[in-house]
């Protein structure tokens, strides 16, 4: 089982042009990006967290269980006919991050989460593992109840590393959140609110056991602090009374 690292910082966006500059020598734009009108490489990702009615995933988090998982649905960019939609489960191991994914497309999510018919939506022919991970999402949708709880959008600003592209870079940007969204929602954006006006969440996450020479100077040079950051427990508790952050 393929586990990664995954270090998140919150970090004001004061400084991004020279974590921008501290980086360049070591990665490239990732390549499912395109440039924006500031020759940034990024792409908007937009999820849907589900979760119990009793808010298991987030009470999880909350309180620092070590074995959780978070279940999401999750597009990119602006609507076109086709487009993907990624089901995922994302398990947190002790410090270190396994993803469960499969595939389908947008316009069937709607049908597929109301029939539940996996064998028509994911084809095993085409890509095993990935029938294999839907099964892993509808067995917890079922047994736990899932419901939409959460949607999260954001700008993510992606590299990876030039010799190594096991490593990944991202500046998640402009994140903002709506609580009990619908499937019909994925694209909204009115009513989200903003969780951090002035920082982004930067990711570094790498597969070996030690963090990249050149990563860990980053981190070091511009002191920066490791945090559990959930986009989806704030994206939550921004809506209410538990949102105590004013970043």
């Amino acid at each position: 089982m393929l586990l990664r690292y995954e270090r998140k910082y919150l970090v004001p966006y004061s400084i991004a042009q020279g974590i921008r500059d501290r980086i360049a020598p070591f990665v490239v734009p990732d390549k499912h990006c395109r440039f924006n009108e500031q020759n940034m490489p990024e792409y908007t990702v937009r999820s849907i967290y589900f979760d119990t009615l009793n808010l298991d995933c987030h009470q999880e988090k909350t309180e620092g269980v070590e074995l959780r998982k978070k279940f999401r649905i999750r597009c990119y960019g602006e609507y076109v006919p086709g487009a993907i939609a990624k089901f995922e489960i994302k398990r947190k191991i002790e410090n270190r991050i396994k993803k469960h994914k499969a595939f389908t497309q947008i316009d069937d999510v709607e049908e597929l989460l109301a029939t539940s018919d996996i064998a028509r939506f994911f084809k095993s022919d085409i890509n095993p593992e990935s029938l294999e991970d839907a099964q892993r999402f509808f067995f917890h949708l079922k047994k736990r109840n899932l419901r939409p709880t959460v949607l999260v959008t954001y700008e993510r600003e992606a590299y990876q590393g030039l010799l190594d592209p096991g490593v990944r870079i991202t500046f998640d940007k402009n994140i903002r959140s709506y609580i009990f969204p619908t499937l019909k929602d994925f694209y909204r954006e009115e009513g989200l609110k903003h969780l951090f006006p002035y920082h982004f969440i930067l990711e570094i996450k790498y597969f070996t056991d030690n963090m990249p020479t050149w990563a860990k100077s980053l981190v070091q040079e511009y002191r920066l602090r490791n945090d559990a950051l959930s986009k989806y427990t704030i994206g939550y508790d921004v809506h209410s009374k538990l949102h105590f952050f004013n970043y």
